[in-house]
């Protein structure tokens, strides 16, 4: 059994996925994260649950709230999760590990020569692998941050990065092609679900 296929999931029956939110747009390790832990959860006899993708892992908490999403998936790297962890109206409902997508520095084809000083896309958690992945460990680079790697890869076919540190999903979703090495990335993936009393009122304290 690969890592990536060792998988802790909610013990509860009744916490089956109706629909499953998570950070968008299309193409980033979250989207494959949820598909995975929504395959895992319903079984190929279950009915399969819908994927919605948030432009934020905070928009996705929104929709857990308001009951517009039963579960969300959120990678265990990003550095607003313990929010998730502290809300009340949120809880803990799973944690599984997966190997995210191949991650690499694309550019936009055809584009021609990377600038000495390139731009490059970037959401924040995974920043630190840029140095890992370029052609050149001493180039000098600006980095840019957007709200996920699908939004980096974006960023270069809108012409507002010249690269971009994104997913293999992602790259191929806008046409990009990598110019590093790539390489996945070993993740754990929280699972959160609204508690039961997320939209009772908090009782009013009394003091004698």
């Amino acid at each position: 059994m690969k890592p990536s296929d060792l998988i802790s999931l909610p013990r509860s029956g009744s916490d089956h996925p109706v629909a499953v939110g998570t950070l968008g747009p299309p193409g980033t390790s979250s989207e494959v994260a949820s598909k995975r832990y929504a395959v895992q959860m319903t079984g190929p006899e279950g009915p399969p649950a819908d994927i919605r993708l948030f432009d934020t892992y905070e928009e996705a908490g929104e929709a857990l709230r308001a009951r517009e999403v039963s579960h969300i998936v959120v990678a265990n790297a990003y550095k607003g999760i313990y929010q998730f962890y502290m809300d009340p109206a949120v809880e803990l409902a799973g944690v599984f590990v997966m190997d995210t997508p191949l991650y690499g520095i694309a550019m936009r084809r055809g584009a021609g020569p990377v600038p000495d000083v390139p731009i490059i896309a970037s959401h924040p958690s995974p920043e630190p692998i840029i140095a890992q992945l370029l052609p050149d460990p001493h180039a000098t680079y600006k980095v840019i941050h957007h709200d996920s790697t699908s939004a980096a890869a974006r960023a270069v076919v809108d012409g507002t990065s010249d690269l971009a540190l994104t997913t293999m999903p992602a790259a191929r979703l806008h046409g990009l092609e990598f110019i590093s090495k790539t390489r996945p990335i070993r993740m754990v993936w929280s699972v959160f679900s609204g508690t039961a009393h997320a939209h009772e009122k908090e009782p009013v304290p009394c003091y004698s």
